[in-house]
């Protein structure tokens, strides 16, 4: 039974901050197993993903009601220079750039949620953020394997 709770716990925490959360956790939990730490790190991630994507478009949906009730749009768009950076961040690295960096320096509902503002295509944002925590997942797992001699004071 507390295997199921280590199981789920990791889950858990890869579905909302897998870099920062659910990864450490993991390597610590399974002591450096590759194919646990891997199918659930990658499962949990993958399934937040899924979540906050389809939450933050019911999100994103409901702000533009209220805001059509409130009568808060305007007709003509207002550029800021927040605004001016936002664009031009979007346009430079676009959506590949949003899923790589959400695993490690977003958590996955800011990452989801970013996605789904500026690209509308839930199977595109979904596949490259899923694509990215895969990576992410084997990446991390290496790095933290080839440094864990140096790590064992400070983390574990």
């Amino acid at each position: 039974m507390s295997e199921f709770f280590k199981i789920l716990s990791v889950f858990l925490a890869c579905t909302v901050a897998f870099g920062k959360l659910g990864m450490p956790a993991a390597m610590v939990l399974f002591n450096y197993e590759f194919y646990e730490v891997f199918i659930v790190t990658s499962l949990g991630g993958i399934c937040g993903n899924i979540i906050f994507t389809h939450l933050s478009a019911a999100i994103i949906k409901w702000i533009h009601t209220y805001r059509v009730k409130k009568h808060k749009i305007h007709s003509k768009k207002i550029f800021t220079k927040f605004n001016r950076r936002i664009i031009r961040l979007k346009n430079r690295f676009g959506l590949a750039g949003i899923a790589a960096i959400t695993p490690i320096l977003l958590s996955t509902p800011l990452g989801a949620f970013l996605a789904e503002r500026f690209f509308k295509d839930k199977r595109k944002i979904i596949l490259y953020l899923s694509a990215a925590t895969i990576f992410w997942s084997i990446t991390l797992y290496f790095l933290m394997l080839l440094f864990h001699d140096k790590l064992v004071g400070w983390l574990i």
